[in-house]
């Protein structure tokens, strides 16, 4: 019999832009303007991504290398206010394996010319594949990949 766990985990990333509000959301909301940073940086070859940007609306995104196990990102936009707030729920793939289920809350903060970015992901991360460290360090480098094209475009 397979050995059952959970981990519970609640982690704050936040970062700051140099970019407007609008800017930020359109980064995050627009299909073309999230596949620029929305790719692991080691392994940016993406098999899928699909988005539809709405409450209730799906989006998958799954990549990985060419000889092993996909990552796919399948999420639930649950929550969307323009400008100042995304909430979506997911779970990420191993291959066939789910290794966590998280709830996320973007927040988009007007500051002085640019904006602030809070993000808050309540996860169960699942049976040990995946821990809250790992998934915080990621979304971090993900964060600043969308730094980096904000940046360059502005």
């Amino acid at each position: 019999m397979t050995e059952h766990s959970v981990v519970h985990s609640t982690f704050v990333i936040e970062r700051s832009y140099p970019a407007s509000p609008a800017k930020v959301y359109f980064a995050l909301s627009n299909p073309a303007a999230k596949r620029r940073w929305f790719a692991d940086p080691d392994n940016p070859m993406t098999h899928r991504h699909e988005m539809d940007f709405r409450v209730g609306g799906k989006e998958v995104n799954a990549g990985g290398p060419k000889d092993g196990p996909i990552h796919v990102f399948n999420a639930v936009y649950q929550d969307i206010v323009p400008d100042q707030r995304i909430v979506y729920s997911y779970e990420m793939l191993f291959g066939e394996t789910r290794i966590s289920v998280s709830l996320t809350t973007i927040e988009l903060l007007a500051e002085g010319n640019g904006t602030r970015l809070v993000m808050t992901e309540q996860g169960a991360f699942l049976d040990g594949h995946d821990t809250p460290a790992t998934r915080e360090h990621g979304t971090g480098e993900l964060l600043d990949a969308l730094g980096a094209v904000l940046r360059k475009e502005a």
